[in-house]
């Protein structure tokens, strides 16, 4: 019997990404699954064309959980977990397809190594490529914690490791990182209120100074993200400072008791 790959994705807004990445697949997948949050723009009619079956709910603001919906619908015998923004590579494609062949019984999931495009360059340091993210997954050994906004998928067993890279167009343009880094830090806001972080000094000695500079750091000499140049400065940078954004975002609505709107960073 023919093993079956399910591609699942979650998604909002995505009329600019999805054609390239739905057809990134068409030739590795038996099924497509689109949990959508409700776009507003053309993501679910493009996606149909292509398809993919679409299931249409809310836009959640913890978005893992939409992904897990789409985890949950799959069919397939192994599942591949994508984002929009992401492409699948020939290589990529051939390898899966000899994995699914050849597989080893014991192993339940794949790291994968993704190449992240930021600015208009490929970044090769920083801790950005290899960029190993957990993606290719067999069904019933895997799940969403839906706790964190940086939260890898969770599996039961053995992991290994795919050589093929996945490649990442999260940041394109300057304008589109800056829409994302809304998007995080709200999320890591959320977090801090779920915690009730104290607004007291040392609080703001660890999220305003320590760890912006202690990621900056990290990402710029120990991970020689100085080696990508300008893009690997501002990367750094800006990776630090969003802990310092989302401790602020915090700060602003527990001192001014402001609507703290979520789902208005989304759209």
């Amino acid at each position: 019997m023919k093993t079956k790959i399910s591609v699942i994705l979650a998604t909002y807004n995505e009329e600019a990404n999805i054609k390239d990445c739905l057809n990134s697949v068409k030739d590795l997948a038996d099924e497509i699954i689109i949990v959508d949050g409700s776009s507003i723009d053309k993501t679910v009619e493009i996606a149909k064309k292509l398809g993919a079956k679409i299931f249409v709910v809310s836009n959640k603001i913890m978005f893992h959980k939409n992904k897990q919906l789409a985890l949950e619908k799959a069919a397939g015998d192994w599942i591949l977990q994508l984002d929009a923004d992401e492409r699948v590579t020939a290589e990529l494609k051939q390898e899966i397809q000899s994995l699914i062949i050849n597989h080893q019984s014991l192993v339940s999931g794949y790291y994968i190594p993704r190449k992240n495009y930021f600015l208009g360059k490929w970044l090769k340091k920083g801790g950005q490529y290899p960029d190993y993210v957990i993606r290719l997954i067999k069904k019933g050994k895997a799940h969403f914690p839906c706790k964190s906004v940086h939260e890898q998928i969770k599996v039961k067993g053995k992991l290994a490791y795919l050589k093929s890279p996945l490649i990442h167009f999260s940041s394109p343009s300057f304008s589109r990182y800056m829409m994302n880094s809304n998007r995080y830090t709200t999320l890591t806001a959320l977090e801090l209120m779920k915690k009730n972080v104290s607004l007291n000094f040392f609080s703001q000695l660890k999220y305003l100074f320590y760890k912006p500079l202690k990621t900056f750091f990290i990402l710029y000499f120990r991970h020689k993200g100085f080696m990508d140049g300008f893009h690997g400065f501002v990367f750094a940078i800006f990776s630090g400072l969003h802990y310092f954004i989302a401790f602020v975002k915090y700060w602003e609505k527990k001192t001014f008791k402001k609507n703290f709107s979520l789902v208005k960073d989304w759209k």
